[in-house]
């Protein structure tokens, strides 16, 4: 079958004229929020999508790239300093989980699974797996999982403008024209080949973690010396943006009342404790309050890393503490939830 089928043509059509409303109304990140909010919008009139499928996985692996090729000797000298920050992550977790799971279970009339899954601030593949294993409901999870992404990374560059005068129309890195050709094929190599090792050993968010540790190995050693251009950076948007819009994609009303309905509200008290805790690292200077702002706020892996990117944030920061939040989560969430089951 043809990769370009009629659905997926549309949908990225769709996801163009959610690029084009976002330029002329001078939205921040047009690219990762005008195709997103565009499917979105498609979806729920009624429209079927098509996700970009494995090479919108593929542009994911640049973002894993860019973060391990920010590593540096210099960065890792400083990992050390990090510590303080991180130490609040288990906490963070502990208060999502506390808060989330009767928010899910008893508010909205969720299983126990799906109430879990759902509050647990983990990958979205990951908590898929997991929910489905424990008897929870996938498209519920899913639907609650993408608006929760959907929600905190169409919020935080408004704050961030708003707030910090952050400019996020600003090229995320140089052009390709002054990259050589032979930094671009490592950067392909480097994102290719993390990807599908990490996939083969079965490592999580192995589009991103694989490239990123590869890169980084590769940086580290002084072979890649740049990041990948602002080209490859933009297209990478795109196509994440996609991937989120087209999980709304069938939407009936009843699960645009309960799921959607419930993921809002979800994002929104994540929110808050979010708020809480940046407020903590801003307390005890621990980090820039920027840093400590894209550290700590839950949405998607690949999400955060392109706004990082384009907000010039500490990648390192950033990333480290989405990945042990991730870690954690996918490490206890089934332990816990095990303990926690009964008869639903």
């Amino acid at each position: 079958m043809s990769y370009f089928t009629r659905t997926r043509l549309i949908t990225f059509a769709i996801s163009a004229l959610g690029v084009v409303a976002f330029l002329l109304l001078h939205l921040p990140l047009p690219l990762l929020l005008g195709p997103m909010l565009g499917c979105l919008s498609a979806a729920f009139a009624g429209a079927k999508l098509q996700g970009p499928g494995g090479f919108g996985v593929f542009m994911r692996t640049f973002l894993g790239v860019a973060v391990g090729s920010s590593i540096t000797p210099a960065i890792l000298g400083q990992l050390q300093h990090f510590a303080s920050s991180l130490i609040f992550v288990p906490a963070y977790i502990a208060v999502i989980g506390a808060l989330g799971y009767p928010l899910f279970r008893y508010g909205f009339g969720f299983n126990h699974a799906t109430a879990w899954y759902s509050a647990m601030p983990g990958g979205l593949q990951d908590m898929l797996v997991f929910g489905e294993e424990a008897g929870g409901d996938v498209r519920a999870l899913s639907l609650i999982h993408a608006t929760r992404v959907l929600v905190v990374v169409t919020i935080a560059p408004l704050v961030m403008v708003a707030y910090w005068g952050v400019d996020l129309t600003k090229p995320p890195g140089v052009a390709a024209s002054e990259i050589a050709l032979s930094q671009l094929g490592l950067m392909v190599f480097a994102g290719l080949a993390g990807w599908k090792i990490a996939e083969r050993v079965g490592l999580f968010g192995a589009s991103i973690l694989g490239p990123m540790i590869l890169a980084a190995a590769l940086s580290i050693g002084g072979v890649i010396t740049h990041r990948p251009p602002a080209e490859i950076i933009w297209a990478s948007q795109f196509f994440i943006g996609i991937a989120v819009g087209v999980k709304y994609a069938g939407i009936t009303l009843r699960e645009l009342r309960v799921c959607v309905g419930a993921g809002v509200v979800y994002a929104l008290l994540l929110a808050l404790i979010s708020l809480g805790f940046i407020e903590l690292i801003h307390l005890f200077h621990l980090a820039p309050p920027k840093d400590a702002f894209l550290a700590y706020l839950p949405g998607g892996q690949a999400e955060m890393v392109v706004i990082a990117i384009l907000a010039g944030a500490d990648l390192a920061f950033v990333v480290s503490h989405h990945l042990l939040r991730i870690i954690l989560v996918i490490m206890i969430g089934p332990l816990v939830e095990r303990r926690l089951r009964r008869p639903s």
